[in-house]
This record gives structure tokens, C-alpha cells and sequence, in this order.
């Protein structure tokens, strides 16, 4: 399996875990909110939709296009910090932070 085939696996796995734990549901950003310069859009977007409308809609991107992976990919630590901080119970945490993790993995030793 490519990692392109492998990334979109985990993109879906990701979306799964996200739905399963209540952290798909929401309100499409408004326009305005996709112009932010600031890591993961904090600023005007929660980590959920940075997640949902940013993250994943470009590496799709990425697997459609067979496009080159970028060099490093460190998302994980952010969103675990961000599911602490947020609340989110211990498990749902862990399985949504290990998605992620896959995810950055794949990207970067890909």
C-alpha cells in the first residue's frame, strides 16, 4: 500500500474516531476565519474545526493529487494539549490524539 492509500486510511480512521466521539458535528468556520496566520487558525477556529475544515480537507488534497508529503508533520501535541485543556475525557482523548499521531507519522516518514 502507498502511503498516499495508507494516509487516506488514517484521514478516514481520524473522521471516524472524531464522529464516535462527538467532535464532528459543528458549524462550517465562517470564510473569514480560513484567512488566520496563526498555528491551527487558534484564533478564530476551535481545534475541532481546525481539524475537520483545515487538516484533513488538505492532506485529502494531498492523496487525491498523489502531491509530495510535507517534510514534518507535528500536529499531535497540539491537539493532545488542546483535548486536556478542553475537558474531553481521558479516552476520547487518547483516541483521538493516537489518530493523529498515525497521521503525523505517515506524513512525515512518508
Amino acid at each position: 500500500m502507498s502511503v498516499h492509500q495508507e494516509l487516506a486510511v488514517a484521514l478516514r480512521e481520524l473522521e471516524a474516531t472524531m464522529r464516535a466521539t462527538g467532535q464532528w458535528r459543528m458549524e462550517p468556520p465562517e470564510a473569514a476565519a480560513f484567512a488566520s496566520v496563526e498555528p491551527f487558525c487558534a484564533d478564530t477556529m476551535s481545534l475541532s474545526q481546525w481539524l475537520r475544515f483545515v487538516f484533513i480537507v488538505r492532506l485529502e488534497a494531498l492523496v487525491e493529487a498523489r502531491a509530495p508529503m510535507p517534510a514534518k508533520c507535528e500536529v499531535a501535541p497540539a491537539v493532545e494539549a488542546w483535548l486536556a485543556e478542553s475537558g474531553a475525557r481521558a479516552s476520547e482523548r487518547q483516541m483521538i490524539a493516537e489518530a493523529v499521531a498515525r497521521i503525523d507519522r505517515l506524513v512525515t516518514e512518508g
